[in-house]
């Protein structure tokens, strides 16, 4: 919790009215983001609900002081049956009291039960993946029998506010440190029998991810809103509506928190607004995901 003065708050109200944040941004800048990629080998105990197995891709994003990790673990499994040609995805986020101390007791399970939700909103367009922003035919191997399950799990280590675009971004970025493995389907079985797979442990497929959206959270602090909002900022906050955009400037998902209601026309400004501020946010994340990738090659 934000414990601000009243002058405090009126002077946060009122830059933001003028178009002058605290920390000097305009109202639709975000701060810098930095990824690095690939920083767990294994899914350490601290971020995994999956087993300890190996990550297939893994993830940081620091935006401000907010500190994000990312961890992607692919499983063998069975297509849901509305979806017998696509794989599946399962999102788990955590906020670890251990690195942020305002994270404990039952308001730490709210906020990750209401990120993981938001995630599976804004990524995979609700629980079944219908609308889904992430290509999740990629992950199908043989339909109605095997598909990729990829169990993604994130961990907010230190929040300065905007954790929702921070994970999604670092979802993002562990999805393009992600290998999958290649799978040889037996010739030998017939169609009515349950095919040999044999996954190898030697080649693998990069996860494409040029289909992923970013997420964009406009925060309406008095009668403007904001992007990537500060902690302080979002303690002033009276609603917030969170859009994903993929590379394309098509929306693939949106949720709102707060309790103040927002009328169609403001909603329909932000998803505008969203789509214009998607096309940096996007060049950003990619170059910087760009530098990590090739910081681990040369490593």
């Amino acid at each position: 919790m934000v414990g601000l003065s009243l002058g405090e708050k009126n002077f946060i109200k009122g830059g933001i009215a003028q178009d002058m944040r605290t920390d000097g941004r305009k109202r639709l800048a975000y701060r810098p983001i930095h990824v690095e990629t690939g920083v767990i080998p294994q899914l350490c105990l601290l971020i995994s609900a999956h087993g300890d197995e190996k990550a297939s891709g893994s993830a940081r994003v620091t935006i401000g002081a907010t500190i994000v990790i990312a961890s992607v673990k692919a499983e063998l499994g069975k297509p849901h049956p509305s979806h017998p040609d696509k794989g599946k995805i399962s999102i788990f986020i955590d906020c670890s009291s251990i690195a942020e101390p305002t994270f404990e007791g039952r308001g730490s399970e709210e906020l990750a039960s209401e990120l993981s939700s938001a995630l599976l909103l804004c990524l995979l367009g609700g629980q079944n993946g219908a609308g889904a922003g992430i290509d999740l035919s990629f992950l199908s191997i043989i339909e109605g029998k095997f598909c990729w399950d990829l169990y993604i799990d994130g961990l907010v280590l230190s929040s300065d506010g905007n954790m929702l675009d921070a994970l999604g971004a670092a979802v993002k970025a562990a999805l393009s440190n992600t290998a999958i493995p290649k799978v040889q389907v037996s010739a030998e079985a017939s169609s009515d029998d349950q095919p040999e797979v044999d996954v190898s442990d030697e080649e693998f497929l990069q996860f494409d991810t040029t289909g992923v959206p970013v997420i964009i959270t406009l925060t309406k602090v008095g009668r403007p809103y904001i992007v990537d909002a500060t902690l302080e900022e979002e303690s002033q906050m009276s609603s917030a509506v969170s859009i994903s955009v993929n590379r394309h400037g098509r929306m693939c998902g949106l949720t709102k928190r707060g309790g103040a209601g927002l009328c169609p026309s403001t909603i329909m400004d932000m998803i505008s607004v969203a789509k214009h501020v998607s096309e940096q946010l996007m060049n950003d994340l990619d170059s910087a995901i760009a530098a990590a990738e090739a910081c681990d090659e040369d490593s």
